[in-house]
């Protein structure tokens, strides 16, 4: 069987291993963008709330922390520079009631560790005047929070890459990740034919397939290994017109950000995600959990109408962090970690990771000199 060689593969065509491509090809190396599905984002990237995140949440020092703040910034001039249709609408998020008036300020002090400044507490007055639907005790403003098209961005990256060099191989499957002539050997499945392909250089981004496709590395550290588990958030669509122009967030829930109000560029409003923890990997939205959603979301919209969600789309988060424990950090794991030449892993890629995707990439492809 004739063995293939190239300077390096990624693996996952999602936003994040997208930037990983283009910034491998922009430093001048063969890539080859390896995809399972028959185009790209056809999983986690495609089925989020299009938010660009601002950085307030994440412990300060955290790779979150920093690669979303930065990556903040990056995204809005990378938009702007490539005309991806994106909006800065920012974000109010709410208390319910005093008693969670002390979570608002922690959360500035958090944020302006983190290097977000801009963020300002509004009393219950201020918070309904800019938003006179809400209902709140107070709310702290994010102005650079936004939306963004996430297609067009993925569409953008890819082309930026194919106009580098890299090569984009969709419906091809990486069966296993082994040692080869002094490179790393993939094993591929593409059309029902088995390829075998070296690579100096291999990024997983894999998103949820990422720790599995891990563990068919020979020798790989099982201790470095974390476990994988699937996190489902569910989204429903409102009918009819929003009254909100901004993005409103309820105080922080455990494994998420709470039951939000997120819009699309186009103002249409939906709600979304919950915390459905799940085995294997189902897409299917029940309609009989929005009843959840209408008691969460008239804790700040008191006017949500009867009958008005309807079931949108749910996405799936590839948390390495087990249900009731703290969120983790992303754990970006390269030779330093595991022994391995010429590997990077991403595991854990969740949210901000489209926030962050343009400084992660640089973040990943630099851990390859360590």
């Amino acid at each position: 069987m004739n063995i293939e060689k190239t300077g390096a593969v990624v693996i996952g065509a999602g936003v994040v291993g997208l930037a990983c491509a283009r910034e491998l090809a922009g430093r001048g190396v063969e890539t080859i963008i390896v995809e399972r599905h028959e185009t790209f984002g056809q999983e986690t990237s495609s089925r989020n709330s299009e938010v660009i995140h601002a950085g307030l949440y994440y412990p300060t020092g955290s790779l979150k922390a920093r690669l979303c703040v930065e990556g903040n910034r990056a995204l809005y001039a990378y938009c702007a520079e490539r005309g991806i249709a994106h909006r800065r609408c920012g974000k109010l998020i709410v208390a319910a009631s005093d008693a969670q008036l002390d979570y608002l300020r922690t959360l500035q002090e958090q944020a302006a560790g983190n290097g977000v400044d801009d963020t300002r507490l509004l009393d219950a007055g201020e918070a309904v005047r800019m938003e006179p639907a809400l209902r709140c005790a107070a709310a702290l403003h994010s102005p650079s929070t936004g939306i963004v098209d996430s297609h067009a961005l993925m569409l953008a990256l890819l082309g930026d890459a194919e106009s580098r060099g890299a090569m984009f191989a969709p419906n091809t499957v990486v069966r296993a990740i082994g040692a080869g002539d002094g490179a790393i050997r993939l094993t591929l499945d593409s059309a029902g034919e088995t390829l075998l392909l070296d690579a100096d250089t291999v990024i997983n981004a894999a998103g949820l397939s990422a720790v599995a496709l891990a563990r068919t590395v020979p020798g790989y550290p099982a201790a470095r290994l974390p476990r994988a588990w699937l996190a489902k958030g569910n989204y429903y669509a409102l009918a009819g017109r929003s009254p909100f122009s901004r993005l409103i967030y309820p105080v922080p829930e455990a494994g998420g950000l709470g039951v939000h109000l997120t819009l699309d560029l186009g103002g249409q409003a939906r709600f979304g995600p919950d915390v459905e923890w799940i085995e294997t990997i189902d897409y299917g939205v029940d309609p009989r959990r929005a009843e959840r959603f209408y008691a969460e979301v008239r804790k700040y919209w008191p006017g949500l109408p009867d009958d008005s969600l309807q079931p949108a789309y749910s996405g799936i988060r590839p948390k390495i962090a087990s249900p009731g424990a703290p969120n983790a950090d992303f754990a970006i794991q390269g030779p330093a970690e595991h022994g391995i030449a010429g590997l990077i892993n991403l595991f854990g890629i969740e949210s901000p990771g489209l926030t962050a995707c343009l400084p992660l990439a640089a973040y990943a492809c630099d851990r390859l000199r360590d």
